[in-house]
């Protein structure tokens, strides 16, 4: 039998490409600069060809590199949840997932979510990770998480998606401000409304679902984060646009605000879970899904 290229010198190769870097890369992996050179040299001769193209002070990958890094990310993946349904013997509710999740979500769910787990299925261990989408897409891709808690819609090209639930918006002003609820969008100042940065995938789904089509109406600055939005609005200087969940969260304690529901019929944004076409682990993503679907404030369609 043809001798096959081990899965570690396959994850030096992976780290070596995500790193860019030797001993960076020889770093996250816990192994020696050379060990990790060492091992993709041997990956080289395994294979019969060259995947980096090296000088005494910088390397390239070449494209037959670059395929074989992204198959490899794709295997290790595959690796990664066939240990897992092994060493889970069956029980689809046992083991470690690891759960990546975006800022507009986590600080308000992620706690509920793991008590709730805890509670349910004790034999199930959760890794957490916050990020942006675009970001844990590509660790979900990488075979680095297995499964995200995102709000949808996003381009999830390449993986499956499943909706647990709704998450209304709700319209925050200051009490001072109380009049401007009677008041349409088109009526309110221009550059009153405060959004986070466009990175966050909230301002999106808050211009859609809250039908903001009037760009004037927007403040240029733009919040990192839920919690600087409320401090803005808080201090007067307009209005914004917050998730049902954040509210009830307790966001809005110990301020001067006041929330209404905005204009529209459809002013909410989905939750939904995001996973590898190729999983062995439906029935622990789906089961995890209807648990995370009942702490929501109401389930999707």
């Amino acid at each position: 039998m043809r001798r096959l290229p081990s899965l570690k010198n396959l994850y030096y190769l992976v780290h070596l490409h995500k790193a860019q870097n030797f001993n960076r890369a020889a770093k996250a992996c816990h192994v020696s600069q050379s060990t990790l050179s060492s091992g993709i040299q041997n990956l080289e001769e395994q294979m019969g060809c060259q995947l980096i193209e090296r000088d005494h002070k910088s390397f390239l990958f070449t494209a037959t590199g670059e395929e074989v890094v992204c198959r490899a990310r794709e295997l290790l993946a595959q690796v990664q949840e066939l240990t897992d349904l092994a060493q889970s013997a069956g029980d689809a509710m046992s083991g470690t997932l690891r759960l990546g999740c975006i800022p507009t979500i986590a600080p308000f769910l992620l706690n509920r979510v793991v008590k709730e787990s805890q509670q349910r299925f004790p034999d199930l261990t959760l890794l957490l990770r916050e990020d942006t989408t675009e970001n844990l897409l590509s660790m979900l891709g990488n075979g680095e998480l297995d499964l995200l808690l995102l709000a949808l819609p996003v381009d999830t090209s390449g993986f499956h998606t499943m909706g647990v639930g709704i998450d209304p918006f709700q319209v925050v002003i200051h009490q001072e401000s109380a009049e401007q609820s009677k008041l349409s969008y088109e009526d309110w100042p221009d550059e009153s409304i405060f959004l986070l940065q466009r990175e966050h995938c909230i301002t999106g789904h808050a211009i859609s679902a809250c039908n903001l089509e009037n760009r004037e109406k927007i403040n240029p600055f733009a919040a990192t984060s839920l919690h600087t939005l409320v401090q803005m609005v808080d201090s007067g200087l307009g209005s914004t646009f917050l998730p049902q969940m954040a509210i009830d969260a307790g966001i809005l304690k110990g301020t001067n605000l006041l929330t209404y529901v905005p204009e529209g019929q459809k002013a909410y944004r989905e939750i939904g879970l995001v996973w590898r076409q190729t999983t062995s682990r439906l029935r622990t993503f789906r089961t995890l899904g209807e648990m995370i679907g009942d702490l929501l404030p109401s389930k999707s369609d």
